[in-house]
């Protein structure tokens, strides 16, 4: 039976938060009738917040982190171990290794993996910037730090190929992370040891 409402407003704005992933409309009912309860600047702050979100955070243009300027303060941090690069699919991967607080290289954010069956190919991923970066020569170790899936597994071959030609070691995160796993999931223990323990990807070609 579909819902009635006693206002129009109330209605869209229902429709609308009901547009984003995991809330169906009960849910977006709920958390429409708490913001009528707040106070109202409360929720212009809401809104500006969310406005400013979608209009101003940017993308880095060294390492495709989302950003509040052209380069991300990762990257411009002359403390972090600028020679190592650690591969992640998303920018979630990059929240999840900074918080084991056990690297201190800088990241790149490829965008996703790849997977024929989605329709993501190499060319939808970052990674040609990626072999720009490692081909300027001040690199010396690419981390590949993606999902332990078929889909990770695939793009960390594709990535190792992609550098061969290149004088960069590249290595993989150690399988403390179950197969299967996605690697935002996993305790910030294992991740880090994960990330402390990786080995030469060319070892894991031989197995």
């Amino acid at each position: 039976m579909e819902q009635t409402y006693p206002s129009l407003l109330l209605e869209n704005a229902v429709s609308e938060l009901s547009k984003l992933p995991g809330i169906g409309r009960r849910t977006a009912l709920r958390l429409s009738l708490v913001l009528l309860r707040r106070d109202e600047k409360e929720v212009e702050s809401l809104g500006n917040a969310l406005i400013s979100l979608r209009k101003d955070v940017c993308y880095c243009r060294v390492c495709h982190n989302i950003s509040d300027s052209e380069v991300c303060h990762i990257c411009e941090d002359p403390s972090r171990d600028s020679s190592k690069v650690c591969v992640v699919a998303t920018i979630k991967e990059v929240m999840a290794i900074e918080n084991t607080r056990q690297y201190r290289g800088l990241y790149h954010v490829l965008g996703g993996v790849i997977s024929p069956m989605d329709g993501i190919g190499p060319k939808d991923l970052q990674i040609d910037s990626l072999k720009s970066r490692v081909a300027e020569g001040k690199i010396n170790e690419v981390i590949l730090a993606l999902s332990t899936t078929m889909e990770g597994d695939t793009t960390n071959f594709y990535i190792y190929r992609k550098l061969a030609s290149l004088e960069v070691q590249v290595s993989v995160i150690a399988r403390g992370v179950s197969v299967g796993d996605e690697l935002e999931y996993a305790d910030e223990v294992t991740l880090g040891r994960s990330i402390t323990a990786r080995t030469p990807f060319s070892e894991i070609m031989k197995m």
